[in-house]
């Protein structure tokens, strides 16, 4: 049974859930109370499994890497913010799609992206053959900046 409220509460809180909303909702769903501290210790063991897996190094070259930035709403504080989630995913030489990584900021900048591929080539990034992006402006030359090679073309979505 603890295996599965781990995995509950792991689960919730990746979704962003706060330690009250994680308490509301295994008391509707299991019927009994889980004390703030439980969940803090839950938690605050799968922390250094996220960090290492963020921090991991990367293949040496990439066919084609996709960049976007996702918006989401959080409560921080008592108001309800706007955050941008820039994501990276990489099809590697061999066809196999990989979540490189992701990192938050409050908006989108061509400047942001900027650390964000300079923290993909520190990672072991050293060619990327096409780079598929929306129309931030700037972003062109913010990744021509870190990859000079690189051909860009503009996603068909965008």
């Amino acid at each position: 049974m603890l295996d599965e409220l781990e995995h509950q509460i792991i689960a919730l809180y990746s979704k962003g859930m706060t330690t009250r909303d994680i308490q509301e909702i295994l008391s509707e769903m299991y019927g009994f109370d889980v004390s703030p501290s439980l969940i803090s210790k839950i938690t605050d063991r799968i922390l250094p499994r996220i960090e290492e897996w963020l921090n991991r190094p990367l293949k040496d070259k990439y066919f084609l890497i996709w960049i976007d930035c996702l918006f989401y709403k959080i409560r921080e504080e008592g108001q309800v913010k706007s955050k941008a989630v820039y994501v990276a995913i990489g099809l590697d030489l061999e066809g196999y799609k990989e979540i490189l990584g992701f990192w938050t900021n409050g908006s989108e900048s061509s400047r942001f992206w900027v650390k964000v591929l300079n923290d993909l080539k520190a990672r072991g990034i050293r060619d990327v053959f096409i780079f598929s992006i929306d129309g931030l402006k700037g972003l062109k030359k913010a990744i021509e900046s870190v990859f000079p090679q690189v051909d860009i073309q503009r996603c068909v979505v965008h």
